[in-house]
């Protein structure tokens, strides 16, 4: 038969609760000396009953047990309290890089010429060599972007003079229109009710010596 399985609740009779109290105390305290021998643990146990009577169990001394847990926590607090590593990282980090980043500002300003009051002989020097060494960048940098722009003009002049000569070329195709006669495109075609134009070549002094007309002045 399998063995039932009491249910873990408050013991209604009291004779009953005494003497599980007695049983289940006694199974307690036999299973602490077992692990303190097995396993060369340091273990106290305190316990009191419903009417207020002490039982206690330890492995060595109760009183060392006790002082040895007041120490751990002292210890765990005051870890507790205290910033923890990242934290001390994160505010260290932070201390080294707002030191560089106003030693940065200081040597900007005495770039530009200011601050210089603390500053003697020796750095002057050397700050006059980073100015003169900054100035020939800039002015290598500057005739880098003229000759770059010039380089540009030149190209796209030389592609306007390409563009002009293919319309000059494309023009000079074109046919010719004689001053002050309008451009006929079809000379064969002409308006009804208009006479045809003369022949080519057909002078029209003759019609006026044939028709004894006066010559046109």
């Amino acid at each position: 038969m399998t063995r039932q399985r009491i249910e873990i609740k408050k013991i209604a009779n009291t004779a009953a609760r005494q003497v599980t109290f007695s049983k289940r105390r006694r199974g307690l305290f036999k299973k602490a000396h077992e692990l303190s021998t097995l396993c060369d643990a340091e273990i106290a146990l305190i316990v009191f009953s419903a009417t207020g009577k002490l039982f206690k169990y330890s492995s060595t001394s109760m009183r060392q047990v006790i002082e040895r847990r007041r120490l751990q926590s002292e210890r765990i607090d005051g870890l507790e309290g205290a910033p923890s590593v990242e934290l001390q990282l994160e505010s260290a980090t932070h201390s080294v890089l707002s030191k560089e980043i106003a030693e940065k500002t200081q040597e900007l300003r005495q770039l530009r010429g200011e601050d210089l009051h603390g500053l003697n002989l020796d750095q002057l020097k050397q700050l006059e060599k980073l100015v003169q060494g900054g100035l020939s960048q800039i002015s290598e940098t500057k005739d880098e972007r003229f000759l770059k722009e010039i380089s540009t003009l030149e190209k796209k002049g030389a592609e306007l003079k390409e563009e002009n000569l293919i319309l000059k070329q494309q023009v000079e195709k074109l046919p010719l229109v004689v001053k002050g006669q309008p451009s006929e495109p079809f000379p064969h075609l002409h308006k009804s009710g208009d006479p045809p134009p003369p022949p080519q070549g057909y002078n029209t002094s003759d019609i006026s010596l044939t028709l004894g007309l006066p010559f046109p002045s």
